[in-house]
């Protein structure tokens, strides 16, 4: 058998503590306007990953950093606060089991936009694979 990739690993990881986010996302927003929540979370986020950067040894100078780099992390931020924005406002009129799913159409986002601009290219099963996520983020529409 062969070994499992790291990043594999970490990708799963992400997945879980993704689905626990929307989870912990939905109870939290109960008695909260979403944005208020979005900016509670976005400190926490501040407060804990350069807790955990200077724990972990991986402090360096980001002034040192490209403007090119700074520039895409920069808009990356942006893109990240949006879609918190719209997450956490859509958590809190609609039901977790479908918005999470419909969110999640950001697959077919990122494989359309990769094809595109990085010249990714999935292969059939990846690109059938897509299209099913993308036909059963449609069907939430009619979830409810």
């Amino acid at each position: 058998m062969p070994a499992v990739p790291t990043w594999f690993i970490w990708a799963l990881l992400s997945a879980i503590f993704t689905g626990a986010t929307a989870l912990l996302a939905k109870v939290g927003l109960e008695d909260v306007d979403p944005d208020l929540a979005t900016l509670v979370r976005t400190l926490v986020v501040a407060v804990f990953l350069p807790l955990l950067i200077l724990i972990t040894g991986k402090w360096s100078n980001p002034l040192l950093l490209s403007q090119r780099t700074w520039l895409f992390i920069a808009l990356s931020g942006v893109t990240t606060g949006l879609s918190w924005i719209c997450f956490f406002r859509a958590l809190k009129q609609g039901e977790v089991s479908l918005v999470v799913p419909v969110d999640r159409l950001s697959l077919l986002v990122v494989a359309v936009l990769g094809f595109a601009f990085l010249g990714e290219r999935p292969s059939i099963f990846g690109w059938l694979g897509l299209l099913l996520i993308g036909a059963g983020g449609v069907l939430f529409c009619f979830a409810e």
